[in-house]
C-alpha cells in the first residue's frame, strides 16, 4: 500500500482543501503493474500536481498508525495542530447512525441529515471529546411498504431502541465525523463493522466488531484477471460520464492507494445499483467474491447506459430526419419556384373543384358553370396569403358541393306508401289519404312537383314523424330544421360573402347535406317565427316556399339562382292563426285534431308499449299491462290531444318494472361472502322501495332454470308506478243545476268541456245588470253582452210576464279563473245558462253545446269540431248541439268518433231552446 510519511511525527487528523501540493516522485512511488494500469485508467498525467491527500485506515493494514497527513511544506494557513485521539481500532462502542438510501463504503464521503435532536447532540458531544467516530448502518426496507423515500426517512427517526436496531443491517461502516453544520453531518467511511449487541436505546448505541477482509493471495491469477476486468469496465464507465470521472479523482486524492478490496468497493459505490445489492458488496469479506459482485454491478451499469444511448440516438435521429426533410422540402419548393414548375396548393384546389363538377358537368346549369369557371380563374390569380383567397375558396367549395341536377328516384307505389304510413301511425285517415292523393298524382304525371303541406295540430300528435314517413314512402332524402324563434333572415337567405364567417342559408346547407335536389324538407314550428332587427323571416320564407318563386331561389351567399321546385316542403304548426297570412295562403293545411281514447289505447298497445319495452330490455312474457290500466292511464293522467305524455308515463312504468326485475334477480343470486356497510345499506333501501310494487306480482314460474315473476300492472296498482291521478272527471255535475250549462271549447292541447255558471246576486226594481268573471277575453265579454240581450229577447217571447232580467243583477262566471279564455263559440251556452236561471228550469241531462249567436238569434259556425266531439265523449256527454254549418265537418269524422252520440245541428237559437228545456221534442 501507498503510504505518505512525515519525518517528524504522524498526524491523526488533517484538514481538507482544494489547493494543490507539489511533491517529489521519490516520495510517492507506484511501481507495481497493477498500480501502473490503475494510474492510466484514472488519468494521472501530471504527477507533479495533485490535491492534498487524506488517508483513511483500512482493516487489512497491519499498521495501527494510519493517519491523515499533509505536506510539511504546505501553507501555514492550512497547518494542523496535532491532537492525541484514540485509534479507530479502539472504538468498540459507537453511536448507530441509520442510512436510509445507500450504504457508506470505506473511503467515500456521505452527507446525512440527523433529525433526532438527542442523536445530533450526542454526535456533537463525541466530536468534542476527540472521538469523532460513529457507526453508519443501512436501514432495511419495511416489508410490504410502498411509502416514498421522504416518508420512510420520517419513519426511521420515529423509531427508538430495539425497534430501530431491528431495522438496521448488521454490517455497516465505521464513519469519521468531519463536520457538523446544523443538522447536516458529513461522514467519511473507514472500515467495516458488525453489530454485536445494544448498549443504550436513546440515542442508540451498540457494541461492534471490526471486520477484516479474508486473507487472499495478491498474486492469484484469477483475482488479477477479475481486477483487470473491473478496471477495463471502469474505463468504459468513465468514458460515459464526467460525474464518474470526478468520483475517481476524488477517491484517489483521499485514499492514495488502490488495492483489490478498495477497487471492489469503488466499483460498487459508483454504480447506480439499488441499496440491497450495494449492501451485499459491503457485507462480503471474501475479496474475490467482492470483486465478482462489483463487476456484475458495473456490467449492469454499462448495459443500462447502452440502452439509454440507443434511446437517445433513436430520438436524435428522428428529430434530425424531420429537420432534414423540412429543409429539403423548403429547398425543393424554392427550386421549383425558380424553374416555374411549382404545383402549389392553388393547383391542387383547382383540381379538386374540377373533379367535383366534371362527372355532372352536363347537368349543371350554364349560368352556374360560368360562375364556377370565373371563380377558378380568379383563384389562380390570387395570393394564397390574401383574405380574398380564402373567401373564393370557400365560395367554390359550396358552389361545387351542391347536387346540381342530381335527383333521387321516387317511388310512386301507393300500396307500399299505404303500408309504410300504417306501420308508423295509427288512425289519421284524412292525413294519410291526402298523402296518397299526392303520390297518385305524381305517378300519373311521371313526376311530383314540390308542394307546401302544413300539418297543424296539438303537440305530440305525430306531425314530425308523419313527415319522416312521407319521405320514406316517396323514397326521398329527409332533412329537418326548426324555425321556432328564428329572427335572422340570413338563416334562410344566407349572408353576403363579404362578411367574416359568412354562411349560406338553411336550404343550401340542406342540399349539400342530403346530396339530392329533390329532398323532403320538414320545417318545424313555422307558427313560431320570430321577428328581430335583422328583417322579417316570414317574408323571406315566401321566396323559399312559394311554388311560383322557388324555381329561381336566390341565396345571398351563392348569388346564383337555385331550382327548389322539386323540393317537397312539409311544415308543422300548433296554431294556424299565428302563421303570417301571406305564408298561410301558400300552404295546404291538413289538420290533425288529436286522438280519442280508443285511438290512444291502440297507439299505446301497438307502438308505444312495444318500443318502450325494447328500450328498457324487458321481455314481453315478464310484464302484463292490462287494458284497464292503459285506459285509466289515458283518462286520469294523459288527457292531452297527443301521446307524448302517454309515452312518458309508459316509460315510467317500464323503468320501475325493470328495477323490480333486476332487484328480484339480485336476490335470487347467491350472496357474496363479505359485503361492506354501503352495500348492506343499499339493500335495505331496495327492500323499502320494493314494497311499493310487491302487490304487482304473480306466483313465480320457472323458465330456463331461473325463477322469474310476471309483473302485473292493472288499474288497482297503477298509482304505485305513476303516482296519484293528475286529472279527475271533467264533469262537475251529473245533472247540471239551475243556471249551469256545459259548453265545448277548443284549446291548443285539443278539446275540453267548459261550464258556464250564472246566479242572481241582487233583485230590485230596475236593477237589471250583468257582472262577468273568469279571465274572459274581449271576444267572450262581447259574447256575454250579446247573450244577455238575446236572452232577454227570448224570455220576452217565451214568458212575457217574467221580469227577471229587468229587476235582477246577474253574475256570469266561467270556472278555472286562472286560465285565460277567449273565442267566438260560447254564445249559445251563455244564453242557455241565463235562460235556465231566469225560467228556473234545468237543462237536459248529458247535454253540451257550442256555437256563437247573433243579436237576431242566428247560430254561426265554429271550428274544432273534432276536438270538441272528442272532449264531449271523454266527459260522457250523449247529446251535442252544433251549428248547422258544421254538419259537413262532423260527417267527415271517423265512425268511432261519432259512435254513440246524439248530435243536433241548428241554425237558430229557438231550436237550441227546444232541445235544452223540452224533455221530448
Amino acid at each position: 500500500m501507498l503510504k505518505v510519511l512525515r519525518s517528524s511525527s504522524c498526524l491523526q487528523q488533517a484538514r481538507f482543501t482544494t489547493t494543490t501540493t507539489s511533491y517529489s516522485p521519490n516520495r510517492i512511488k507506484l511501481t507495481s503493474p497493477f498500480h501502473g494500469v490503475l494510474r492510466s485508467v484514472l488519468g494521472f498525467r501530471n504527477p507533479k500536481a495533485v490535491h492534498r491527500v487524506f488517508f483513511c485506515s483500512d482493516s487489512s493494514d497491519k499498521s495501527a498508525s494510519d493517519t491523515v497527513v499533509e505536506d510539511a511544506e504546505s501553507n501555514a494557513a492550512a497547518a494542523i495542530v496535532p491532537t492525541a485521539i484514540k485509534k479507530p481500532d479502539d472504538f468498540l462502542t459507537v453511536l448507530a447512525l441509520p442510512l436510509p438510501h445507500r450504504p457508506l463504503f470505506p473511503g467515500f464521503y456521505m452527507p446525512i441529515y440527523v433529525k433526532d435532536p438527542k442523536l445530533l447532540a450526542a454526535l456533537v458531544e463525541s466530536r468534542k471529546r476527540q472521538a469523532p467516530y460513529a457507526g453508519a448502518f443501512l436501514v432495511k426496507d419495511e416489508p410490504g411498504s410502498e411509502a416514498t423515500s421522504s416518508d420512510a426517512e420520517k419513519n426511521i427517526y420515529e423509531l427508538k431502541g430495539k425497534d430501530l436496531l431491528n431495522r438496521l443491517h448488521e454490517v455497516g461502516t465505521l464513519a469519521q465525523i468531519t463536520s457538523i453544520q446544523g443538522d447536516q453531518v458529513v461522514l467519511i467511511g473507514h472500515r467495516r463493522l458488525r453489530i454485536t449487541e445494544m448498549v443504550s436505546e436513546d440515542p442508540l448505541t451498540v457494541k461492534v466488531d471490526h471486520l477484516k477482509d479474508s486473507p487472499y493471495n495478491k498474486d492469484d491469477d484469477v483475482i488479477k484477471a477479475t481486477s483487470f476486468e473491473v478496471i477495463t469496465t471502469l474505463r468504459d464507465v468513465l468514458k460515459t460520464s464526467s460525474l464518474w470521472r470526478d468520483h475517481v479523482q476524488t477517491y484517489n486524492q483521499h485514499i492514495g492507494d488502490f488495492n483489490y478490496p478498495r477497487l471492489a468497493d469503488f466499483g460498487a459505490a459508483i454504480s447506480g445499483s439499488n441499496k440491497l445489492q450495494c449492501q451485499q458488496v459491503l457485507e462480503e469479506l471474501d475479496v474475490y467474491k467482492r470483486l465478482r459482485l462489483s463487476l456484475e454491478l458495473l456490467k449492469k451499469e454499462m448495459e443500462i447506459h447502452k440502452i439509454q444511448e440507443s434511446i437517445a440516438k433513436a430520438i436524435e435521429e428522428k428529430i434530425s430526419t424531420e429537420q432534414r426533410r423540412y429543409l429539403l422540402n423548403e429547398q425543393f419548393k424554392a427550386i421549383k419556384k425558380e424553374l416555374g414548375l411549382e404545383t402549389d396548393d392553388k393547383t391542387a384546389l383547382t383540381d379538386k373543384f374540377r373533379d367535383r363538377i366534371d362527372p355532372n358537368k352536363e347537368k349543371i346549369p350554364p349560368h352556374v358553370l360560368q360562375v364556377i369557371e370565373e371563380e377558378l380563374k380568379k383563384l389562380q390569380l390570387l395570393e394564397a396569403s390574401s383574405s380574398e383567397f380564402n373567401v373564393t375558396r370557400n365560395y367554390l367549395d359550396w358552389l361545387t358541393a351542391l347536387p346540381w341536377g342530381n335527383y333521387s328516384d321516387e317511388n310512386f307505389d301507393v300500396l307500399r306508401a299505404q303500408q309504410i304510413l300504417d306501420e308508423d301511425h295509427y288512425g289519421l285517415t284524412d292525413v294519410k289519404e291526402r298523402i296518397l292523393e299526392f303520390i297518385a298524382v305524381g305517378k300519373l304525371r311521371g313526376t311530383s312537383q314540390g308542394k307546401i303541406i302544413c300539418l297543424s295540430g296539438p303537440p305530440g300528435v305525430g306531425k314530425t314523424s308523419i313527415g319522416r314517413s312521407i319521405a320514406r314512402a316517396l323514397n326521398r332524402n329527409f332533412y329537418r330544421f326548426s324555425v321556432g324563434g328564428l329572427s335572422d333572415v340570413a338563416e334562410i337567405k344566407g349572408h353576403r360573402r363579404t362578411y367574416i364567417g359568412a354562411m349560406p342559408g338553411k336550404m343550401v346547407q340542406c342540399l349539400k347535406s342530403v346530396g339530392t335536389a329533390n329532398p323532403l324538407v320538414l320545417i318545424d314550428e313555422i307558427d313560431k317565427l320570430g321577428r328581430g332587427h335583422a328583417g322579417d323571416p316570414a317574408s323571406a320564407m315566401l321566396e323559399l316556399l312559394d311554388p311560383e318563386q322557388n324555381a329561381n331561389f336566390l341565396d345571398h351567399y351563392l348569388d346564383v339562382p337555385i331550382d327548389l321546385s322539386k323540393v317537397l316542403f312539409v311544415c308543422t304548426a300548433n296554431v294556424v292563426e299565428t302563421i303570417p297570412g301571406p305564408l298561410l295562403d301558400r300552404m295546404e293545411i291538413i289538420p290533425i285534431a288529436g286522438y280519442i281514447t280508443d285511438e290512444k289505447v291502440h297507439i299505446a298497445r301497438d307502438y308505444l308499449e312495444k318500443n318502450t319495452r325494447d328500450a328498457c330490455g324487458v321481455k314481453p312474457e315478464q310484464v302484463d299491462l292490462t287494458d284497464a290500466a292503459l285506459l285509466s292511464l289515458i283518462e286520469n293522467y294523459c288527457r292531452e290531444a297527443g301521446v307524448r305524455n302517454l309515452q312518458k308515463q309508459i316509460e315510467k312504468i317500464y323503468r320501475k318494472i325493470a328495477l323490480h326485475l333486476v332487484r328480484q334477480g339480485a336476490q335470487n343470486e347467491p350472496s357474496e361472502s363479505t359485503q361492506d356497510a354501503t352495500d348492506s345499506k343499499e339493500i335495505e333501501e331496495a327492500e323499502v322501495v320494493e314494497t311499493n310494487v310487491s302487490a304487482a306480482t304473480h306466483t313465480p314460474d320457472l323458465k330456463d332454470n331461473e325463477a322469474t315473476e310476471k309483473v302485473l300492472v292493472d288499474e288497482k296498482n297503477l298509482a304505485d308506478y305513476v303516482g296519484k291521478p293528475v286529472f279527475h272527471a271533467e264533469r262537475m255535475y251529473d245533472q247540471t243545476p239551475l243556471g249551469v250549462v256545459m259548453g265545448l271549447a277548443w284549446t291548443a292541447m285539443g278539446g275540453s268541456t267548459l261550464y258556464i255558471e250564472t246566479t242572481q246576486v241582487e233583485q230590485g226594481e230596475g236593477k237589471g245588470s250583468l257582472h262577468l268573471t273568469g279571465q274572459l277575453g274581449d271576444v267572450m265579454k262581447e259574447s256575454a253582452q250579446i247573450a244577455h240581450t238575446v236572452a232577454r229577447a227570448i224570455l220576452g217571447v217565451r214568458d212575457p210576464d217574467n221580469p227577471f232580467f229587468a229587476n235582477s243583477k246577474v253574475h256570469l262566471h266561467v270556472p278555472a279563473g286562472a286560465t285565460p279564455k277567449d273565442g267566438p263559440s260560447a254564445g249559445c251556452t251563455m244564453i242557455t245558462s241565463l235562460l235556465s236561471l231566469a225560467m228556473n228550469k234545468q237543462v237536459k241531462k248529458d247535454l253540451a253545446m257550442t256555437g256563437e249567436v247573433t243579436l237576431t238569434g242566428r247560430v254561426l259556425p265554429i271550428g274544432g269540431v273534432k276536438e270538441k266531439t272528442i272532449a264531449a265523449r271523454r266527459s260522457g256527454v250523449k247529446t251535442i248541439i252544433f251549428p248547422l254549418a258544421n254538419k259537413r265537418d262532423f260527417d267527415e269524422l271517423a265512425p268511432n268518433v261519432k259512435e254513440g252520440l246524439d248530435v243536433h245541428f241548428v241554425d237558430d237559437y229557438n231550436q237550441i231552446f227546444d232541445l235544452a228545456f223540452e224533455t221530448e221534442k
